[in-house]
Order: C-alpha cells, then structure tokens, then sequence
C-alpha cells in the first residue's frame, strides 16, 4: 500500500494514497477543518484495495496537497485537479465515491467529464441535497462556520459533535489531530476560500448541483445517515427524483460519517454496488 504520492505535472499537486488493483476507485473526503483523505477512509481503503485499485486524493486545500486560494467554484476547482491528477496515472475512467464536498466534486467530474466517471457512490453530497424540512444552514455548517470565524480546539470540538450519531468517536486525540492541520494559516485561508467560492455572485449557481442532477447518467448510489446533521435526510429527495439511476440507502443511528459509523455494512454495501455486472 502507498504511504502516499504527489503529482508532478499539474497545476495543483494533489497528495494522494494508490493501493490495490483492478478497476480503479477514487475516494473523495469531506470538507471539515483538518480533513484528509486518510483521516476520512483511513480504515476503509485497505478494505476496498481487496477488490479495486483505489486512489484516495487529498482535494485542493487538504492535508498534503496544494493550498490554493485563487481559484472558481470549488467543486469545479477539485474535479479539474481530479482529472490532471487521471491523467498523470493514465486512469481513463474510474468510479467515484464521495463524502460531503467529496460527494460535490465526484457530481461535477461527472458532469464535466462523463465519458471519465463511472459508477457513483455519493454520501450525503455537498451541492446535491436540497434540503425539503431541514433549516438552511443546518446546525453543522453553522458550526463550521463559527470554526472559520474563530478557529479553536473547543469549535473543531463542537464542530466534528454534529458529523456523528456516536458522540464518544470525538475524542481528544481526534481534535488535536485534526486541530494540527487546520489550523495552519495555509488551510485556514483555502478553507475561507472554498467557502466564498459557495457564495459569490459569479460562482454560487455552479456550486447548486441538484439542479443539473438530471443530466446524470451514471449508476448513483445515495448513502445518508438517518441523523445526519450537517446535510440531513430530507436533502436525498430531490436528488432521488431527479437522477435517473438513483437508489438510496439509509442507515439508522448514523450521521454524516456513515464510512466509520457503519464501517462493515457500508464497505459491504458500496462493493456490491461497485461490483455488479
């Protein structure tokens, strides 16, 4: 298993972990302050590198990759780096799984570039749920903006509360991990960046993917946690009728972290999906 690599060529260096083979998986994390792609599929890429090729990136502004902060919409901005980064392993198409902004940027990239994407596995995404019932912005977007405003260990504290059903998975030792990270001025000026790139004038409409979901084709799979505060539930129905090739699955006592809440159900789940015929 890689202990990690960089690209080389493309504008954006991307940080990335390469195990396994077969048919290649991409694994796209979520946007919370001190976010990797190993902090968010650490546990699960081994699992999957049994049945695929997996290549987990940290997106732009994340762990080890590149910080930008001149860039357009973010999801747009991530799945560009994607496709530099496919090109440089000369990967044709991969399947995609993502979480939360991970979710966001495999929509795009299989918006922009579907003869690249197949099938998508797409937990709780960024940009595609359109939230029905729930308030706009949900209490996990709040508090990662009050992170943003006022970065401290007790806010990444409150913040990381709301990703999980299972409140004794924060435990200190994960904030002062990911608090070490986060913290650094570089992450927290891409993250102020990718936040803007949500709502500028010029850029917040490319960022509304529920409204191009039916020009999707690609197989989808929808996971949600049924207690998922940061992109709640009622978000998946919009999404669900619009994508032509939709199926949700819904996991009880879960929030936004169904990979580590539901590790062997939703490892399980996505590689049946993956691997049907």
């Amino acid at each position: 298993m890689s202990n990690g690599k960089h690209t080389e060529k493309a504008a954006v260096r991307l940080h990335f972990h390469d195990a396994g083979e077969g048919k290649p998986l991409v694994l796209l994390h979520g946007g919370g302050p001190g976010a990797s792609a190993w902090s968010n599929f650490g546990r699960n890429v081994p699992v999957f590198a049994k049945h695929f090729r997996v290549i987990a990136p940290d997106q732009p502004g994340f762990g080890q990759s590149d910080k930008p902060t001149e860039h357009g919409q973010y999801f747009t901005h991530s799945a560009d780096a994607l496709k530099a980064l496919l090109d440089e392993l000369d990967v044709e198409k991969a399947d995609l799984l993502g979480n939360s902004l991970g979710g966001g940027t495999a929509v795009r990239f299989a918006l922009k570039y579907p003869e690249r994407a197949g099938r998508l596995v797409l937990m709780a995404p960024g940009g595609l749920g359109l939230n029905v019932f729930a308030p706009d912005p949900t209490e996990g977007v709040k508090r990662l903006g009050a992170f943003g405003m006022a970065p401290s260990k007790e806010a990444l504290k409150a913040f990381l509360k709301t990703l999980v059903f299972d409140q004794k998975m924060i435990t200190d030792e994960l904030v002062e991990e990911r608090f070490q990270y986060a913290s650094q001025p570089e992450s927290l000026k891409a993250m102020a960046a990718m936040g803007a790139s949500f709502s500028r004038p010029d850029t917040v409409e490319e960022g509304m993917l529920w409204r191009e979901a039916h020009r999707l084709r690609q197989r989808v799979l929808l996971v949600w946690g049924r207690e998922d505060r940061v992109n709640p539930l009622d978000g998946a129905l919009v999404a669900l009728k619009l994508i032509r090739r939709a199926q949700l699955h819904v996991f009880g006592g879960c929030g936004h972290w169904a990979q580590l809440e539901k590790f062997d159900e939703f490892n399980r789940l996505a590689i049946d999906f993956l691997s049907e015929d």
